[in-house]
């Protein structure tokens, strides 16, 4: 059974190193230039990987909010605004970081205050945002997009300075998830809120606090987002949403949250997530059929997971 476990956790890292593997071989093959290639891989993971790593306090309650992508647009869209105002880039993140804040507590407070599941209010303010997007767009910019100058936000795109945020984020979050009771009570919590509750843990705190500090990894997405595509669009960050969800199943977290959440599924999805796709195109798959191989893989990851977890569950 340990040798079992063993293997379960540690599947993910093995699945990444083996897709890691064939990018490089098939890329060799096809004469790929591979750098050039990594360095995209890298751009595109970033962003969803900061993003989910801030989620997985949510999902770890067995929650999931699907609006995250249109809080980072958002977030995105009003730091533009202030620093086409006042051309400061501390200002421009520090308004990524409280928007995303700012949208996160009110996720929470209607979760509380009505006693809703999250995803309910999630899908109300996923409604909410992309109707704003499209106001922030039509009253601020041109009609269709914002514009960042490109010079303001160039210094700092780079690999190092992106991969810098991820990983002091990430250990950010692994302190709290992993050294302090905010991780293990989330946990508990995820497992079994009503016994949570009984034994005088607070759900409507650890909520708040899963979110706020979700909220500061959305933030820190949207920043990057601006870093990487300056010309903000209603299309800025749209796919974020599903990709964090999908990201975090990648990286074998159980959907239903609990103590088998694991801090570091999110990275290891999310470039999963974007080699696996890579590999594809240099295989010559159009998108409709990439799309079929990911729902299945998907769907396979959640169904171990699940079917693992099922086995270990006492009768009622």
């Amino acid at each position: 059974m340990k040798v079992k476990n063993f293997a379960m956790r540690f599947a993910p890292i093995l699945g990444l190193l083996i897709l890691i593997a064939a990018y490089i071989l098939i890329g060799k093959n096809k004469g790929i230039n591979l750098p050039y290639g990594i360095r995209t891989i890298v751009n595109q993971s970033i962003v969803v990987a900061v993003v989910a790593t801030g989620a997985v306090f949510i999902y770890t309650l067995g929650a999931f909010d699907i609006s995250l992508g249109a809080s980072a647009a958002v977030s995105a869209l009003l730091a533009g605004m202030v620093y086409l105002r006042t051309e400061s880039l501390v200002l421009m993140f520090l308004t990524c970081i409280g928007v995303a804040i700012a949208v996160a507590l009110t996720n929470s407070m209607l979760a509380s205050v009505f006693h809703l599941p999250v995803f309910v209010t999630t899908i109300a303010m996923l409604s909410v945002l992309n109707a704003l997007v499209l106001l922030l767009i039509g009253i601020n910019g041109t009609g269709s997009e914002i514009k960042v100058p490109a010079g303001a936000v160039s210094g700092l795109d780079t690999i190092g300075f992106k991969a810098l945020v991820l990983i002091a984020y990430f250990v950010f979050c692994l302190f709290f998830f992993d050294f302090t009771p905010v991780g293990r009570r989330e946990k508990f919590i995820g497992g079994n809120a009503l016994c949570a509750k009984l034994t005088g843990i607070s759900v409507s705190r650890y909520s708040i606090i899963a979110f706020v500090l979700c909220g500061v990894g959305v933030g820190l997405g949207a920043f990057l987002s601006i870093v990487y595509a300056p010309t903000l669009t209603r299309s800025t960050a749209s796919s974020v949403g599903m990709d964090v969800i999908i990201a975090i199943v990648f990286g074998g977290m159980p959907v239903s949250g609990g103590a088998k959440s694991r801090i570091y599924s999110a990275v290891i999805g999310a470039f999963s997530m974007t080699f696996l796709g890579q590999i594809m195109t240099m295989l010559s798959m159009d998108s409709g059929r990439g799309q079929m191989v990911k729902a299945v893989i998907f769907l396979l990851v959640v169904y171990v997971a699940a079917g693992t977890r099922t086995k270990r569950v006492l009768v009622r």
